[in-house]
């Protein structure tokens, strides 16, 4: 049985990238639901499916900390989802959870995490490394060698340029250009990046 945890809009878009492989989604769960039915799929609570733990299920939730949060919680076998038009070299290391979105492209020997994102058309160039629960959305490009922390949200079109680290739980915003090394829990905006404020643990 395949689960989606989370029955978002985050979570249609990873329904459709399992669709491009021909993978069931079975249910979504949800514990706070809004609607029955979301594309065909049934939306139940956990207390309808009972136990997951021989099941493949995949957190379709966009927010970072509550994917960190209930991946602590749940107790599965954490599947890959990874659009048939995603272009993934063969030499990349990818942990359980991890969603690649339709046109995002990865390049050689890039590690990544588990429960990350890596969104429509963004680009991961070669061997960098990303933690978990990182998201990187949809046309940013991180150029090779790039280090970033847990829990990173890269926003949209922002670029990375090569040989950076990013420390955990930055927060970069749209359209951003790092050219530096950025701190953990900082929030960048702007060209070149600029740290407006710090966020504060678990925020």
């Amino acid at each position: 049985m395949m689960y989606l945890f989370g029955a978002s809009g985050h979570g249609k878009v990873v329904k459709e990238v399992l669709d491009s492989k021909n993978v069931k989604v079975d249910a979504f769960i949800d514990d706070k639901p809004l609607k029955k039915e979301q594309l065909g799929v049934s939306v139940v609570s956990s207390s309808q499916i009972g136990s997951i733990i021989n099941d493949q299920v995949i957190i379709s939730i966009g927010n970072n900390l509550i994917r960190k949060d209930l991946s602590k919680k749940i107790t599965a076998n954490f599947s890959i989802a990874k659009h048939k038009e995603a272009t993934v070299s063969k030499t990349v290391e990818i942990k359980g959870g991890t969603v690649i979105m339709a046109g995002a492209v990865i390049n050689a020997e890039t590690k990544i995490g588990k429960h990350c994102i890596i969104n429509s058309n963004a680009v991961v160039e070669h061997d960098c490394i990303l933690g978990d629960y990182v998201h990187i959305s949809p046309n940013a490009t991180i150029t090779g060698n790039t280090i970033i922390g847990e829990g990173t949200h890269v926003g949209t079109g922002a670029t990375v340029i090569p040989n950076i680290v990013i420390g955990k739980w930055v927060t970069i915003g749209a359209g951003a250009v790092i050219i530096k090394d950025i701190p953990d829990y900082a929030v960048v905006v702007g060209n070149p990046g600029k740290i407006i404020k710090y966020k504060k643990e678990n925020e």
